[in-house]
């Protein structure tokens, strides 16, 4: 009897050292599976690479460039890095290639930080850091503000929010190089309704 309860003991051995061998390639399968799954979930979403112009952040110098090239103006982005409206608007909308190729035609654009400190140039000409610029001459307290600016300095129309798609911030820029922004009485989301399909 002691033979078969040793045979059985060897057998109970070996099926637990099957066992604890498969458990850990099951266990390295899911850390790899799950691994894998953040990697896809994860990733670094699209960003605006190639959106934004080369700027200084010197108004005056960018306004010059706007006017010598024929652009409608300038296109600003008031944002900050914890927006997630920002984001969602620079990874689907500013990577959108018929809004990136709208908007070289005929804005210089930048992006324009409400908390940076990065020093920039201001409409009059004064140095500021951005978070002053954004605050002090534009009030922006909430982001993202998207503001287009003519060749002569001055805001032609001033967006709070974001834009539900590529699509509607087109038209918003149309509005602006139409110049239907100019027409007495009338306002982006007029002109939304009145060029909607």
């Amino acid at each position: 009897m002691n033979g078969t309860f040793a045979g059985s003991d060897q057998a109970m051995i070996a099926i637990s050292a099957s066992f604890a061998a498969m458990s850990r390639r099951l266990a390295a399968a899911l850390v790899l599976s799950l691994s894998f799954l953040g990697s896809v979930f994860w990733l670094p979403a699209a960003n605006a690479e190639g959106f934004w112009d080369d700027s200084f952040f010197d108004m005056p110098a960018d306004l010059k460039q706007a006017k010598a090239d024929g652009k409608t103006g300038l296109f600003l982005f008031f944002q900050m890095a914890d927006c997630p409206f920002c984001h969602r608007m620079e990874t689907t909308v500013f990577t959108d290639p018929d809004v990136m190729s709208f908007m070289k035609k005929h804005f210089i654009t930048a992006s324009i930080d409400i908390e940076g400190d990065v020093m920039m140039t201001d409409f009059q000409g004064k140095s500021m850091s951005q978070k002053d610029f954004a605050f002090k001459q534009f009030r922006v307290r909430a982001t993202p503000v998207m503001a287009f600016i003519d060749t002569d300095g001055k805001v032609a129309t001033l967006f709070t929010g974001p834009t539900r798609s590529a699509k509607e911030f087109l038209t918003l820029a149309e509005f602006v190089t139409s110049g239907a922004y100019k027409q007495p009485g009338m306002n982006f989301f007029k002109y939304r309704k009145e060029h909607s399909e």
